[in-house]
């Protein structure tokens, strides 16, 4: 027991047990994006044991971060009270000081910090949203894949599929592996999804000259939205193409912002029309929270980053909010491996307020097919 606790007589709900384990899920076909190759995706689930309820959390990260959960993190949190949940996330911060705070470590505390936050509203009885205060009933959705490894088949039936069959109002593709093709490949996508909104994300594949060239390129298509054109590290590069970009076309960034320094950078310097953030990798609910409150400080919409069902009840509580990614490789893991993961419909996802917490319960028997730490 902390000091703290002792000298207020001791924690009322301890933490009593910290777990985590990681599970690889391999893609349904090939994948790619504008840097990047893959064909399974991991995701670590962190449950915390507090007053007789469980709480979860998950990040999308990789197998390391579970003996860095359990050797490093699990101290900061175990025999305090769970509702203490900054307290815990300022030591969690501390405690990864040395190792730096992005990157793994970032992803690890999002997940804890997840799950103490699940666990809180459980103890409570109450949905996650009521518990921090809802600011909408429902979050839009814009369908996100259009990988480029997939062919003008599979892109269009895709993004078709978002537009009519989950009613989305956007889409968005991958590009830059192979330039060449990307002007065919959105004219594709557009003729795809007739006047929906249409997005296009490079993954930071691009130097800023390049991207603003392709940028020109997409308004005949009437690209709306233009991702990471170049490195979200790049602040500088992404302002110069966002100040000479066409008229109708946002800049976004920020899924690769780990604490709220990251954010405010973005912010600062101009970099953006739309702020990203991914609660399974800036901090978690914590995290997202304070880059919500960036951004209504810099009047800056706000875009939630993959991880929808971790994202629901958040992004429905904080100001300023655009839209949600529905993002093909984790709505089908969530889809799998979650009881209570949010179904699209008229293109939104809505919390089911008859559930506590976050709604979600993790199906271990499942999941364990996939398990690797």
């Amino acid at each position: 027991m902390s000091k703290a606790a002792s000298a207020r007589g001791g924690s009322q709900l301890p933490v009593s047990a910290v777990r985590a384990s990681a599970y690889r899920i391999p893609s349904d076909a090939p994948e790619s994006d504008g840097t990047f190759e893959w064909n399974a995706t991991t995701l670590v689930v962190v449950e915390v044991d507090a007053g007789g309820q469980t709480g979860i959390g998950y990040t999308y990260s990789d197998s390391s971060i579970v003996a860095l959960i359990a050797n490093t993190l699990s101290p900061c949190v175990t025999g305090e009270d769970v509702a203490d949940i900054r307290a815990h996330w300022n030591r969690m911060q501390r405690q990864v000081r040395n190792l730096g705070r992005a990157g793994l470590a970032a992803t690890a505390i999002s997940a804890i910090d997840c799950a103490l936050w699940d666990a809180k509203a459980k103890l409570l009885g109450v949905p996650l949203v009521q518990l921090l205060g809802a600011a909408r009933e429902s979050v839009p959705l814009y369908g996100s894949g259009g990988f480029t490894t997939y062919n003008d088949r599979q892109l269009r039936d895709q993004l078709a599929g978002w537009v009519e069959r989950d009613g989305c109002r956007w889409v968005k593709m991958k590009i830059g592996s192979q330039p060449h093709k990307d002007q065919a490949r959105v004219k594709a996508a557009r003729e795809a999804i007739g006047d929906a909104g249409l997005f296009v994300d490079a993954n930071g594949a691009f130097s800023p000259r390049e991207a603003l060239y392709h940028a020109r390129q997409f308004e005949a298509q009437q690209v709306a939205w233009f991702e990471e054109p170049v490195s979200s590290d790049d602040a500088a590069g992404l302002r110069f193409v966002r100040e000479h970009a066409p008229s109708g076309m946002d800049i976004a960034a920020g899924e690769y912002a780990y604490t709220s320094d990251d954010f405010r950078t973005l912010l600062a310097e101009g970099s953006v029309d739309v702020l990203q953030a991914d609660v399974s990798r800036c901090g978690g609910i914590t995290g997202f929270l304070q880059a919500a409150a960036l951004c209504d400080a810099f009047h800056m919409p706000l875009s939630a980053h993959c991880a929808p069902a971790l994202h629901l009840h958040v992004a429905c509580a904080v100001p300023r909010l655009r839209h949600q990614e529905w993002f093909h490789d984790h709505v089908r893991i969530e889809a799998m491996l979650f009881d209570g993961a949010p179904r699209a419909h008229d293109g939104v996802i809505t919390p089911d307020l008859s559930r506590p917490g976050c709604g979600l319960a993790f199906k271990h028997k499942d999941a364990a097919q996939y398990f690797v730490a």
